[in-house]
């Protein structure tokens, strides 16, 4: 079967969740027996979002192949399994990089650059390439159609439609039907205009999804297929669920894989096994109870920057049957004395990953009220370094311990991370690098030590976790701090570089801090082990309070 094609635009209003619908059709399709690839295509200028601020544009999703990307990628995975890749995200910036790299070299042999051919050419060939492996590669593109910033990336696909033939190419727009409380109707005037700008370009949806917070009737559904050429059957509602792990059934019971098989002229798909997400979602809406984690950070102003860090405790509720009440506290607070008593009633603490000195002192507090009141701890990339800081301090005697990313300091138990080995090779870093790209990226080896808490948890010796990292436990404190009672139970293969950290169990009934990110690693129907093993604790510890 040829690789076909999907690609998928949005309209009226941003932040419509194309990327969830990407993904749920993506799992659609894979439940139906097919290999299914998903992409996305920011029209933004920056090369990726590693530069970005958290409260800009949400998390930075990081692949394998040490690619910092868009966080739809994280729904993709979540929801298909596929691992991302780093040719699975392209923004505006990458392209016009490379397209001014070959002007450089001379490769346009004299030509005049223009938008039309070589932009586009350059984001046709994105799409196309490494996607022999795929029955279906689905396209998502960033932005609201009528932004000045997506129409090359419109053009792009537009053009594909032609040269690859409308039997391999499928179009479907995601639009918002709203609903106008003084008129007391849903409103299908917004899904009209921005079918009509779509079609303006050039590109006729061959299916309309409809975001809706309630039922769309079936005569404004009409009305829909009427205006925007459409064939009825061919409307989707895309309606609100309780969890975005419904949605694939929801869309599925709305008939969205089957008009697309149809538009595809597939007439002989196998019949999807959804028993899986049926499960996911029973066991979300009826748990057998309720734990609570605090979540110590400095992004609390928006969810989405901690977007994977918020499914993969999810998914740890999953594997235990309880529901995970996750309390977002801005780790400032705790930097005035008593504050931090207000974690009183939480049954596990979490400090994730981040960057900077503020709120630093208050994610110490934090670590520090669960080692003396054995709450169970997991600290994550910069939640493992404070967790290390806390231990330099209060139990190693050193007081002065803290990380040079907040300025020179007596006892540098953190320091820049300036070398390290990537296969065969030295990747080196100083301070005077571009922001952009250079931390320790991707996935990287961790030998466990045997006998230990996270040993257990892995039931293997070898792992491999994504990281995205800038700064180091000093391994030259291993010792002292190995003295004073912390365990570090995890080091890169050749032990120059501490990954993981725990508490002895006769010391701590569940610490371990680690420098990767294992939440990217997590899906629903694969719950990470350390997310798992942390919410089995957490769910202990809650009928002990």
């Amino acid at each position: 079967m040829s690789t076909r094609y999907i690609f998928i635009t949005g309209g009226v209003v941003s932040s419509l969740g194309k990327g969830l619908s990407s993904a749920a059709l993506g799992a659609l399709l894979q439940a139906r027996g097919y290999n299914v690839r998903l992409r996305k295509l920011d029209p933004y200028l920056n090369v990726d979002p590693g530069t970005m601020s958290p409260y800009q544009h949400g998390e930075v999703y990081v692949t394998d192949d040490g690619a910092e990307t868009d966080l739809d990628l994280g729904h993709y995975e979540r929801f298909t399994g596929v691992a991302s890749r780093r040719s699975d995200n392209i923004t505006t910036g990458r392209i016009y990089s490379t397209v001014i790299g070959k002007e450089r070299r001379g490769d346009y042999l004299g030509a005049t650059v223009q938008v039309i051919p070589h932009v586009t050419d350059a984001i046709k060939q994105f799409v196309l390439t490494d996607t022999d492996d795929a029955d279906f590669v689905l396209c998502e593109i960033g932005g609201t159609v009528g932004d000045i910033e997506s129409l090359p990336f419109l053009e792009a696909i537009r053009q594909l439609g032609n040269e690859v033939g409308s039997d391999r190419v499928l179009y479907i727009h995601l639009t918002l039907v709203p609903y106008i409380p003084a008129a007391g109707e849903l409103k299908t005037k917004p899904t009209q205009h921005s079918v009509k700008e779509l079609r303006s370009i050039g590109i006729q949806p061959d299916i309309v999804m409809c975001r809706s917070d309630r039922e769309i009737p079936i005569s404004a559904r009409k009305k829909i297929a009427l205006f925007c050429n459409v064939p009825e059957p061919a409307v989707i509602q895309a309606l609100d669920v309780s969890t975005i792990y419904e949605v694939p059934l929801s869309y599925h019971a709305e008939g969205l894989d089957d008009q697309v098989l149809s538009a595809f002229r597939i007439d002989d798909a196998p019949t999807p096994d959804l028993a899986g997400w049926q499960h996911i979602v029973d066991t979300i809406k009826a748990p057998d109870g309720e734990v609570s984690i605090a979540i110590v950070g400095k992004y609390m102003g928006l969810a989405d920057a901690y977007k994977s860090l918020a499914e993969a405790l999810t998914h740890g509720g999953i594997a235990n049957r309880v529901k995970v009440n996750l309390e977002w506290i801005d780790a400032e607070i705790f930097e005035s004395e008593g504050s931090v008593q207000r974690l009183e009633n939480v049954h596990g603490i979490l400090v994730p990953g981040g960057f900077g000195e503020r709120g630093a002192q208050g994610k110490v507090a934090a670590v520090t009220f669960a080692r003396e009141r054995e709450v169970p701890y997991f600290g994550i990339c910069f939640g493992m370094q404070l967790a290390v800081v806390e231990a330099a301090r209060n139990m190693a005697d050193l007081p002065y311990a803290s990380s040079t990313e907040f300025g020179p300091c007596k006892d540098p138990v953190v320091g820049l991370l300036s070398e390290w080995m990537r296969g065969n090779e030295v990747e080196r870093r100083s301070e005077e690098d571009d922001l952009g790209g250079t931390m320790r990226l991707g996935a990287y080896d961790c030998v466990l030590e045997e006998g230990s808490l996270v040993h257990s948890i892995y039931g293997k010796p070898m792992i491999s976790e994504r990281h995205r990292h800038r700064y180091e436990v000093n391994v030259n404190y291993m010792e002292r701090l190995e003295a004073s009672g912390v365990r570090f139970s995890g080091l890169s293969p050749d032990r120059r570089l501490p990954e993981v950290i725990e508490l002895p169990t006769e010391m701590h009934p569940w610490f371990v801090g680690v420098q990767f990110h294992p939440e990217l690693k997590s899906k629903p129907f694969e719950p990470h082990p350390l997310f798992a093993a942390f919410i089995k604790a957490v769910v202990e510890r809650s009928r002990l309070v």
